[in-house]
């Protein structure tokens, strides 16, 4: 790649549920801290993409509403409909076009407005899946979960563990929603079933939230900071249908995860990448995300957590955050990833920072399974 794309600034929201703000707010507040961070004004941004969707928001053309909130008065914007990873996606082609040389990204979701359980469902085949009312993103991560286990003979306990890690690191995060310092794998394994062996604690939280951040071109990063956040590489790629996929594998992040270190010239990410920020909706989730990361073989992503390999100061620790298992502002969610990644390598992770962080990678997922995922890998100078 021959132009370089920096992250410059980025804020976000202390995510929760049934936030005491319209997201009108709630979008304003963290455009004006991304602005802050960045040190530049509106009147420098020359392009502005949001990533939410109409279902989330509960109301049609949502856009018209919250679009001042995030600057869009006579600036060129968009929108993505989805992740805030494929959002910043779209903003680092922009830029790579060299029409554009700033370009803030926001994402957002109130889940506690419109269940995004209940939009899941809409997601759903409606000639066939959604005439017998059995499925959600629930059901079917049950049905993941299930094969997956089967296939590789996984157990609740190693799944909960994950959720143990994620929790714990949580209670670190100043912005996390879900916060439990001193939780254990027995009330991880009692919490409520909803659909086996899907449990509360080991879901992500309906969180609300919102996130920014800021994109440069190399000649205006340099400008705006001396401590940039390069774009090394990104992939992306979409899967079938649940009923045309092998749902107990990743195969399109695995794709998206390939692309991603070609382009960063990552031969070796257990070696390669310090950091990993993961969107892991569902704890089982996580194990399969360390397999088609290319972290370890196919079906031993559970010798990583059982190991402790991938803890907050493990070797290779994943989500020092807390995860999505520690907030899932859904839209917002793969782009709190990207910047938390970022805060590892410019050391701002107060509280869970991992030392000497050179290179950090970031996912995003959208739709059911993790159908759509996006990589980013992210380098400091």
């Amino acid at each position: 790649m021959t132009k370089r794309v920096a992250i410059v600034g980025y804020a976000q929201s202390n995510h929760q549920y049934d936030m005491p703000v319209p997201r009108e707010d709630m979008v304003f507040e963290v455009v004006r801290g991304t602005l802050e961070d960045a040190g530049i004004t509106r009147e420098e941004l020359d392009t502005i993409i949001s990533a939410s969707t109409d279902f989330l928001d509960g109301r049609t053309i949502s856009g018209v509403f919250y679009g001042m909130a995030a600057g869009v008065y006579l600036k060129e914007e968009s929108r993505v409909e989805e992740d805030g990873t494929l959002a910043l996606y779209y903003a680092f082609m922009r830029i790579l076009t060299g029409i554009y040389d700033i370009a803030l990204v926001e994402a957002h979701t109130q889940g506690s407005v419109f269940n995004p359980h209940q939009v899941s469902f809409y997601t759903l085949d409606p000639l066939f899946d959604r005439q017998f009312n059995l499925l959600n993103d629930i059901a079917t991560a049950a049905l993941q979960a299930r094969m997956y286990m089967n296939k590789y003979n996984a157990s609740e306990e190693e799944i909960a563990m994950v959720a143990v890690k994620n929790l714990t690191n949580a209670a670190s995060n100043p912005h996390a929603h879900r916060k439990m310092l001193d939780i254990t794998l027995e009330e991880v394994l009692n919490s409520k079933l909803y659909y086996d062996p899907i449990r509360e604690l080991t879901m992500s939280p309906i969180s609300d939230g919102a996130c920014a951040l800021i994109l440069a071109s190399e000649e205006k990063a340099k400008e705006i900071t001396d401590n940039p956040v390069w774009i090394l590489g990104v992939g992306s790629c979409q899967d079938g249908y649940i009923r045309d996929r092998n749902l107990h594998k990743l195969e399109s992040l695995q794709k998206a995860a390939q692309r991603a270190y070609e382009m960063a010239g990552i031969k070796d990410p257990v070696t390669e990448i310090e950091v990993l920020e993961v969107s892991e909706r569902f704890a089982h989730e996580e194990l399969m995300i360390y397999e088609a990361l290319g972290l370890c073989r196919e079906g031993k992503g559970k010798v990583l957590i059982e190991e402790g390999i991938t803890r907050k100061y493990g070797r290779l620790p994943v989500n020092p955050s807390g995860g999505a298992l520690g907030a899932d502002p859904v839209c917002a969610t793969g782009l709190i990833r990207v910047i938390e990644a970022a805060k590892q390598i410019k050391g701002e992770a107060n509280g869970y920072q991992h030392p000497h962080v050179c290179r950090a990678l970031a996912h995003g997922q959208f739709g059911l399974c993790a159908q759509k995922n996006v990589v980013f890998v992210l380098g400091g100078e």
